[in-house]
């Protein structure tokens, strides 16, 4: 499955019209130590680019950013139980939240692994 970015160091995959979304390693590794999440309510409207939630690490907290419109449908408990799933398995068991599209042509529009890599230098 494709993996898209956001210039806020967000990944998502697309399953029909549900994106999966959670943070890249880049941005886990950079960030530090998660130690607590708040994430989106489920049943919830999002807009693409809303601040939907925090992440909050031992140095920082920072803004957690829905990259495409719609509504969330599942938050992943498992990290809001052990954060550190985010810094230990970001891009599998630490994802944050899933988002049915109203738009998926927005998935279109992010980045894709070698824009995304030029961006944080790689």
């Amino acid at each position: 499955m494709e993996r898209k970015y956001t210039k806020e160091h967000e990944w998502v995959t697309v399953d029909g019209d549900v994106a999966t979304v959670g943070v890249t390693e880049y941005a886990a590794t950079e960030l530090g130590d998660v130690v607590f999440l708040e994430l989106p309510e489920e049943g919830s409207t999002v807009d693409q680019g809303a601040a939907v939630g925090t992440i909050e690490t031992v140095k920082s907290v920072e803004d957690l950013y829905c990259p495409v419109s719609g509504e969330i449908v599942e938050v992943n408990e498992a990290v809001l139980d052990a954060p550190e799933l985010v810094n230990q398995q970001p891009l599998e068991d630490g994802w944050l939240f899933k988002v049915q599209m109203s738009e998926p042509s927005q998935a279109d529009e992010l980045l894709d692994e070698g824009d995304y890599a030029s961006l944080i230098g790689g």
